[in-house]
């Protein structure tokens, strides 16, 4: 039994309105992030990875071109994306944004 409901259609293009970076691929919602360096790459890294042992949710993280932080979030339990998922997305995007 998955510890959180799966969002319908609708809830989950009505919470990406608020999320615009990210997008949907399948049961797996997706942004990417451009830093200045792999060092505050590792560093938003570390920052996520706090927020989201928080949250006892955890996403597929990748750094690309030493610079490029891509997230993915989907709850596995489920099977689907759930609120969990767009929590983590709006806490994602805050940290990406405190470091502009």
């Amino acid at each position: 039994m998955p510890y959180a409901d799966p969002l319908t259609d609708a809830e989950l293009a009505e919470a990406l309105v608020a999320l615009p970076e990210w997008s949907r691929e399948g049961d797996v919602i997706r942004r990417s992030a451009k830093v200045g360096g792999f060092s505050e790459a590792a560093e938003l890294v570390r920052s996520v990875a706090a927020a989201a042992d928080a949250a006892n949710h955890h996403p597929d993280v990748h750094i690309t071109g030493y610079r490029i932080v891509t997230f993915e979030l989907s709850t596995h339990a489920a099977k689907a994306l759930t609120r969990r998922d767009i929590d983590l997305a709006i806490e994602i995007d805050r940290l990406i944004i405190g470091r502009s």
